[in-house]
């Protein structure tokens, strides 16, 4: 591959164009936040904003390939998002899975969702189950649902949209979802029963190429029209891929940013519904088990929209103080998310305090559900929080028999996806840091007087 791959990275928070080069080297970058819009005249529900989100691509692509020689398209996005389309169009907005609306339907979808032994998916509040989106759809729109000709999960999409190929891919529809069997590899029961299979293009896989690119989008940018789009993966599993095709089982990969997906790679804990605990199923088919929390939304009602850097003398206060953060501080996902989160002891004043107990909870809650999940391994550190070396080095010192090792960088999500248009290329392993644990006094004390009041 003598050109670049450029991958569209849309997380919860924030949405990423970055380009890689075939050595996985990043040679640009373009970004902006990403936010829901708000119910209004025109559509009843909280959904998510794509044509902003489309305006940025276009721009970021003509911008960086006025440089580059861009050769392919791949797209990593985040979860619990799909969209009804046409064959030429949106048939609805997609949904939020953060609307708070779905009480009308919940019962009767509750009713209709396969049983956790055949979806391994529990039941999530809000719209967290992608299943619960088009169900809702379907009895709050029903005209616009039947126009609708597939129901696309959000990498595929961007990919439709890029390429004008519809397609159904793994990670995307097999992650808590409630459509798909991962122990199977094929459509649940509910798709079926609700008569929805119709709305579900081929499957392809994540590092399929379903075309090149459309000749308005071409013209558009100013890209070649020959450069391919890769079908994309959901963005958790796509950090995965670094290290599923340079490594041996068993392993496993912390990914971090809205959410903390603890996926263990080769393990075989048996999975708990009631503690949000799931199989995700990566690129190849492979069930995965995951625990997760919803670990960057509070790290930030913790330390703030902008924390401060948390050094060791600031975590190692906090333990002396013997301040607590008690879960949770968010009410989606994760096995606490029905407790209301509080502070116990002195609460910290500082930014750099804050910072530090926030980073003390992650660190805490982390570990936790890496027990909980008898996670085999390494643990690989992806994502958001490598961006200092505060999390790790809290989780080495939690975890202090475990080989905790970081990415170098934060692009996780977005280097797996560029390595999906590289597939059949060989890949050098990735470049991990080994994590120092800091020497905090206490702190096991700390963590067993943190797990004795949960």
């Amino acid at each position: 591959m003598n050109g670049c791959v450029a991958v569209f990275d849309l997380g919860k928070t924030n949405i990423k164009v970055v380009v890689f080069d075939a050595s996985g080297k990043v040679l640009a970058e373009r970004a902006r936040p990403n936010a829901p819009l708000a119910p209004d005249a025109h559509c009843p529900y909280l959904r998510l904003d794509t044509e902003t989100a489309w305006a940025f691509l276009i721009g970021a692509l003509k911008d960086i390939g006025a440089g580059l020689q861009i050769e392919a398209i791949s797209i990593a996005a985040h979860g619990a998002a799909g969209a009804l389309v046409t064959d030429e169009a949106l048939a609805l907005p997609p949904m939020d899975y953060e609307f708070d609306g779905f009480g009308v339907i919940d019962a009767d979808y509750d009713a209709a969702r396969p049983p956790f032994e055949e979806a391994l998916s529990p039941n999530l509040p809000r719209g967290l189950n992608l299943g619960r989106q088009p169900f809702y759809l379907e009895r709050m729109f029903p005209a616009e649902f039947a126009r609708a000709s597939a129901f696309l999960a959000y990498p595929q999409y961007w990919a439709w949209r890029l390429s004008g190929v519809m397609a159904t891919e793994v990670t995307s529809v097999g992650s808590h979802t409630d459509l798909w069997r991962p122990n199977e590899g094929r459509l649940s029961s509910m798709v079926d029963k609700l008569g929805w299979r119709r709305l579900f293009p081929p499957l392809r896989n994540a590092w399929d190429t379903l075309g090149t690119l459309r000749p308005e989008v071409a013209a558009a940018t100013g890209l070649s029209p020959n450069v391919r789009i890769v079908c994309g993966a959901h963005d958790s599993n796509a950090s995965l891929v670094p290290h599923l095709v340079t490594r041996r089982d068993p392993f496993t990969v912390i990914s971090t940013g809205t959410w903390v997906i603890i996926m263990a790679v080769g393990g075989k804990s048996r999975l708990d519904p009631k503690a949000d605990m799931l199989a995700n199923v990566d690129v190849r088919g492979a069930p995965v088990p995951t625990a997760r929390f919803m670990g960057g939304r509070e790290f930030a009602v913790l330390a703030g929209d902008k924390p401060a850097e948390a050094g060791e003398a600031d975590v190692a206060a906090v333990v002396a103080s013997g301040a607590l953060a008690l879960p949770a501080f968010c009410d989606q996902g994760g096995p606490f998310a029905g407790r209301k989160g509080r502070i116990e002891g002195e609460a910290p004043l500082t930014p750099e305090a804050r910072a530090a107990l926030a980073t003390l909870y992650a660190g805490l809650m982390t570990a936790h559900l890496l027990h909980r999940l008898d996670a085999p391994g390494d643990l690989i550190v992806e994502g958001g929080f490598t961006r200092s070396p505060a999390f790790a080095a809290v989780l080495a010192g939690l975890m202090p028999d475990r080989r905790v090792v970081a990415a170098p960088t934060s692009a996780g999500a977005a280097a797996g996806a560029a390595m999906l248009a590289q597939w059949d290329a060989p890949h050098e392993p990735s470049r991990l840091e080994l994590a120092r644990a800091w020497a905090i006094p206490g702190l096991p004390a700390y963590r067993e007087k943190w797990e004795r009041r949960l």
